[in-house]
């Protein structure tokens, strides 16, 4: 569970984000003012995520977001401001924000932010200790040796087939068009049909998902691909949507 510092003083706010990142898995911390948050965020744990308020009560969310960075340099910070001026915006990312939102904003705008910069973070930790190791959920993908294992298991895939488990791993959690896909997979020089997203993928499901109670890879409808944890509350994709039919004698490469 991800613990996150927010650091807001509108009280109707904070128990609103509050309410709505506990609803998402997150453990939350909330303080209402910029001593109180400075001193949580430097002394009282370790947090995976800050939100912090712009304009804040004893100490401002700017002087705050300085002090922090002069003390964790990684922590992940997300501003929230009222403040739509370019210069307040490229003041806070000059002081160390990761990112920021203009009140008034969309939830799942925030949510999305979040879980991008903690999965950014996560990344980040995973390559310092272990750079040739992919791993998303019981998934694991050895760079070095191209071997792929789940649950333990080991999985026999093609070279095509790794490196588009590879793209799509590295992309967690983001829709991957078709086109994105061909570009980075196949490469900006391949010639043909977008088809053969669907039929790789089709394959990388027989070996990837289909042996294995949840799935990773998920059909976007009309969009493309998308590789996400799959949570209690969310349905398996759809398998043939968006897919066709491999052609006859058309097999891996």
């Amino acid at each position: 569970m991800s613990r996150i510092l927010l650091i807001e003083d509108e009280e109707r706010i904070a128990r609103v984000l509050q309410l709505e990142l506990e609803h998402e898995g997150y453990e939350v911390h909330t303080r209402a003012d910029g001593r109180s948050g400075l001193n949580a965020a430097l002394n009282e744990s370790e947090w995976e995520l800050i939100l912090l308020d712009v304009m804040l009560p004893e100490l401002s969310g700017l002087e705050v977001l300085r002090r922090i960075r002069q003390a964790n340099a990684t922590v992940p910070i997300i501003l929230l401001t009222a403040r739509d001026a370019v210069p307040d915006r490229v003041s806070g990312l000059d002081q160390g924000a990761n990112d920021y939102v203009t009140k008034p904003f969309a939830t799942i705008e925030l949510l999305a932010r979040i879980r991008s910069l903690l999965r950014q973070r996560s990344l980040q930790d995973q390559s310092a200790e272990q750079p040739h190791l992919l791993k998303v959920d019981d998934l694991t993908m050895d760079l070095k040796s191209r071997a792929v294992t789940r649950e333990g298991s080991p999985i026999e895939l093609t070279p095509t087939e790794f490196d588009l488990l590879r793209f799509l791993i590295q992309h967690q959690d983001e829709v991957m068009s078709r086109e994105q896909i061909i570009s980075e997979v196949w490469g900006y020089d391949f010639v043909g049909d977008t088809n053969v997203v669907d039929v790789y993928i089709r394959y990388l499901r027989q070996k990837v998902d289909k042996p294995f109670s949840s799935k990773l890879i998920q059909t976007i409808r009309g969009i493309g691909y998308l590789l996400k944890v799959e949570t209690s509350s969310s349905k398996e994709a759809d398998d043939s949507a968006g897919e066709s039919n491999p052609k006859d004698g058309q097999t891996p490469s």
